[in-house]
């Protein structure tokens, strides 16, 4: 038994009932801080948008729990360093952007200067001392790569290379979206009072759809079914064929996006196959801290990032091609309405989720079929877990 695959092979689901994650790795302080540790400070991290970043300049802030700056070298290349001088650990650049007066990252306490490489080239007013090797101290490599108009980071290092070979799989359904070319029309952001984990346990099934979600399953009927596309059903297979919206996974008949109304507000996106019109949305994914959601006229990319042991902010970003927005007749409220409303009913049950597992009598929840992303989730966290332990 302990050999078998628990996916099932003839459709998308679990072949039994796996147990979930631990109760404890919910709310408990001292996991809460492991994770942070080895997921958040190990994987790549959205920071910020790429526009964010012109030549000569820097982005400074969060990425888990790191102080990261990130800078964009007069010849567009891009490098991250831990935000802290070698000296006695002071912040080298405040949480914002700016500018470079010139190519060199200058501590403010006392004048410690370092090159766009990270090596320590001034050492300020302090004398020649003994002992001292300037080679030594340079800044702490972060890694760093850009993907879809937007910045990641790696507290832990890495590259272009490193994060393609990572994220390629979940990030590949939106691979013909001009995310990069798109620019963000509207921002909001909010705190959920749960763990970052149920969050993504939330956003892996759709067995709650029915329950939470009764105007996304009007407008995507196969939600209402309790999965999320054509294959997670066992019988799927007889009716392959089938057009109908709650089979196929595709919006509801006349629905073109995610939108009050389900109208697509001006011309589909570039680029885009017909499938990829015709299913009205995809998803893609760079875990821990960001997915898009992509439709037929705009995309949504969402940051997560925990900020305690049961408190995870979201970040939403909607993307509009330039000057879309100004167009005669677009209604952006159409699109952000919904969006909300979708995002605020997630929040609600996530919180009810998170109440429940701070109470809970029990060491382990139970996974049903359906819920067969949420076990591949879980697989994510754990093997992560343990590498840092190896």
């Amino acid at each position: 038994m302990s050999g078998e695959t628990p996916f099932h092979r003839e459709f998308n689901g679990l072949v039994r009932a796996e147990p979930s994650l631990p109760v404890a790795w919910y709310s408990d302080p001292a996991h809460h801080e492991h994770e942070m540790a080895t997921i958040w400070g190990r994987e790549w991290l959205v920071f910020c948008r790429a526009s964010e970043l012109a030549p000569g300049g820097w982005r400074a802030g969060a990425a888990g729990e790191a102080n990261i700056v990130a800078i964009r070298r007069e010849d567009g290349s891009l490098a991250a360093f831990h935000n802290v001088c070698r000296h006695r650990g002071a912040e080298i650049c405040p949480h914002g952007t700016g500018r470079l007066e010139r190519p060199l990252l200058v501590c403010p306490y006392h004048r410690w200067a370092y090159d766009l490489s990270g090596r320590l080239i001034a050492t300020g007013p302090a004398r020649r001392v003994e002992g001292f090797d300037r080679g030594a101290h340079g800044l702490v490599p972060a890694g760093v790569a850009e993907w879809g108009g937007l910045v990641f980071v790696n507290p832990a290092g890495g590259g272009q290379a490193e994060f393609d070979a990572a994220t390629a799989r979940d990030l590949s359904p939106v691979a013909n979206w001009p995310l990069g070319a798109l620019e963000p029309a509207h921002r909001e952001e909010i705190e959920i009072a749960c763990n970052w984990k149920v969050f993504w346990e939330n956003f892996n099934e759709c067995l709650h759809c029915p329950g939470i979600h009764p105007a996304l399953c009007e407008l995507v009927p196969i939600y209402g079914r309790g999965i999320m596309e054509r294959a997670d059903d066992p019988d799927w297979r007889a009716r392959a064929e089938a057009a109908e919206p709650r089979f196929a996974g595709t919006l509801a008949e006349g629905a073109e996006t995610w939108a009050v109304g389900g109208k697509a507000q001006g011309a589909a996106l570039p680029g885009l196959t017909p499938d990829e019109i015709a299913r009205g949305h995809s998803f893609g994914v760079a875990l821990p801290s960001f997915y898009v959601v992509a439709h037929v006229d705009h995309a949504r990319v969402v940051r997560v990032a925990p900020v305690g042991p049961t408190r995870t902010r979201l970040t939403a970003e909607w993307l509009l091609p330039p000057g879309r927005a100004a167009e005669p007749g677009f209604d952006l409220d159409r699109i952000v309405a919904f969006a909300r409303q979708v995002m605020a009913e997630d929040a609600a049950a996530c919180e009810m989720n998170q109440r429940g597992l701070s109470t809970a009598p029990f060491a382990q929840g139970t996974l049903m079929q359906e819920e067969y992303e949420v076990h591949a989730f879980h697989r994510w966290v754990r093997a992560r877990l343990a590498a840092a332990q190896a």
